[in-house]
């Protein structure tokens, strides 16, 4: 089971232990892991602590998607 409030993207780099993610459904929500395990773990408390900062800064919390999905693919280039 998907443990996660949100749909996560992971994407593999030329490094084999670099990994990056994000989520399109949390504004402002990355981070970096070393395996795609690292990512899921990193993004299950990631995205904890960044709802807690958006309502300390009284901020717009998105709705929770009751059917996240992380998607594992190549890094694109180009992509910022």
């Amino acid at each position: 089971m998907i443990d996660l409030p949100y749909s996560l993207v992971i994407e593999a780099t030329q490094e084999p232990d670099f990994f990056g993610f994000y989520s399109e459904e949390l504004e402002g929500f990355s981070g970096v892991g070393h395996s795609v395990e690292d990512c899921l773990y990193q993004a299950r408390w990631g995205m904890q602590e960044h709802l807690e900062m958006l309502a300390e800064q009284k901020l717009p919390v998105p709705p929770r998607n009751p059917e996240p999905i992380v998607t594992i693919r190549n890094e694109r280039k180009g992509a910022a």
